[in-house]
C-alpha cells in the first residue's frame, strides 16, 4: 500500500476576550506603570487574552468554548462537514473538566461522532504532539480526515488575576505576564487539493531524564481557591528555560533537517518557540536559517501554550507558495521534550 502525503486543508484559530496590554495588565493587578515599562522592554509580550475577566474574576468562556470556535473555523476554511471528520485529538495541559475530556466536549459541540477521540495531556509541545498522533494515524490510510486541536485557559483556575501579588517570587509573578488563553485547529488530510502543505515530518522527544522541571503547574489552581495546598500554583525556573530552550531548537532544528534531507538555505520559513517575545528573539538569533522568515505571533498573542504552533501554522499557510519550505519548532520545558515538524508546498 502506497503510504499518502498528509496534507494541511486548514487552520482556524479562537483568542479569549479583548486584548489586555501591559499598561491595562499593570493597572489591573496593582503594580507601576514602570513594571509595565519593564514587561515591554524584557519580556517583550506587548498583550495577552483571558477567558475570566480581570475586573470582576467572572469566567466569560471555557477551553471548550475556544475549542469550538478553533475547530469550527478550521472545518468551514477546509469545507469539510463534521460528518466527514474521522479522528479528532488535542493537546491540553488545562482541560475544563477531568471528565468528560474536552476533546468530546468540542466534539459533541461540532457535530462529530463515532470516530476515535484523544486528547492529550502536556505544555506547550502538545500541540505538535497531537500532530504527531494524527499524522501517524493517517499514514495508515485507514482513515482520510483528522482534526487536530491545541489550546489552553489557564487564567480560569490556575492564574488568580485578583490575589495581591506583591510577595510573589519573580518566577510566579513571571507567569501572570506570558500567558493568554487561546485555541487553535488545523485539517489535515490524505487526500490532495490543489496548493494544499504537505505535513512532513513531525517528531516528539522526552530528554528530561533526571532534570528537574523548569515549569511546573499544579494540580490545583490558584484559581480553584486551593491556593495553599502544596500541589497549587505554578513556578517556572526561567534561567533554566533561557539556558536550555536556544540549545534544544537548534537540535530539534538539525534533526529535522537530516531526516527530511533539506539543507538550512533550503528553509523558507522558521516558526521558532513562542515563550514571550524577547525570548523568541534570542532564540532566532542562534539558529543559523539565512534567508527564512520568521512567522511569530506571541508578541500580539501571548504564549497561547498549545495553541500557538497552530497559531503560527494558520499565519504561514497564506504565504506559502509552490516550493516553499518550512519548519516549526516547539520546546517544552516542564519535563523538556524537543518537538517539532516540516511543511512543504508542492
Amino acid at each position: 500500500m502506497d503510504v499518502p502525503d498528509i496534507q494541511i486543508l486548514s487552520a482556524g484559530t479562537a483568542l479569549a476576550g479583548p486584548p489586555i496590554d501591559n499598561a491595562e495588565l499593570a493597572k489591573q493587578l496593582h503594580q507601576s506603570a514602570a513594571w509595565a515599562q519593564w514587561i515591554d522592554a524584557f519580556v517583550g509580550t506587548h498583550a495577552r487574552h483571558f477567558s475570566v475577566d480581570m475586573a470582576t474574576g467572572q469566567t466569560r468562556g471555557s477551553l471548550a468554548d475556544l475549542g469550538e470556535m478553533a475547530g469550527s473555523r478550521a472545518l468551514a476554511a477546509a469545507g469539510l462537514e463534521p460528518g466527514q471528520v474521522d479522528l479528532v485529538v488535542m493537546g491540553t495541559c488545562s482541560p475544563d473538566m477531568l471528565v468528560p475530556a474536552t476533546v468530546n466536549m468540542i466534539a459533541d459541540r461540532l457535530g462529530i461522532d463515532g470516530v476515535p477521540a484523544y486528547q492529550l495531556q502536556s505544555g506547550c509541545s502538545g500541540a505538535v504532539q497531537a500532530l504527531d498522533v494524527a499524522r501517524r494515524m493517517l499514514l495508515t490510510g485507514e482513515r482520510r480526515n483528522a482534526l487536530v486541536i491545541g489550546g489552553d485557559a489557564l487564567s480560569v483556575k490556575h492564574l488568580d488575576y485578583r490575589r495581591d501579588l506583591s510577595g510573589l517570587a519573580p518566577d510566579q509573578l513571571l507567569n501572570f505576564v506570558l500567558f493568554s488563553d487561546a485555541a487553535g485547529a488545523v485539517v489535515l488530510s490524505t487526500k490532495p487539493r490543489p496548493g494544499s502543505v504537505v505535513l512532513r515530518q513531525t517528531f516528539v522527544r522526552l530528554t528530561g531524564l533526571h532534570r528537574p522541571p523548569g515549569q511546573s503547574l499544579g494540580y490545583f489552581g490558584q484559581g480553584d481557591r486551593h491556593g495553599d495546598r502544596p500541589d497549587a500554583g505554578t513556578a517556572e525556573d526561567y534561567k533554566a528555560i533561557e539556558h536550555s530552550v536556544p540549545v534544544m531548537a537548534a537540535e530539534v532544528l538539525q534533526e529535522l533537517l537530516d531526516d527530511s534531507g533539506w539543507k538550512q538555505d533550503d528553509i523558507d520559513y522558521l516558526l521558532p518557540p513562542q515563550l514571550s517575545g524577547r525570548m523568541t528573539e534570542r532564540i532566532v538569533e542562534g539558529l543559523t536559517v539565512p534567508g527564512a522568515q520568521e512567522i511569530s505571533c506571541v508578541a500580539e498573542t501571548g504564549n497561547t501554550g498549545n495553541a500557538i504552533a497552530l497559531f503560527q501554522i494558520e499565519r504561514v499557510l497564506p504565504r506559502m507558495v509552490s516550493g516553499d519550505r518550512a519548519i516549526g519548532i516547539s520546546v517544552e520545558s516542564s519535563k523538556w521534550i524537543k518537538a517539532g515538524f516540516a511543511l512543504e508546498r508542492f
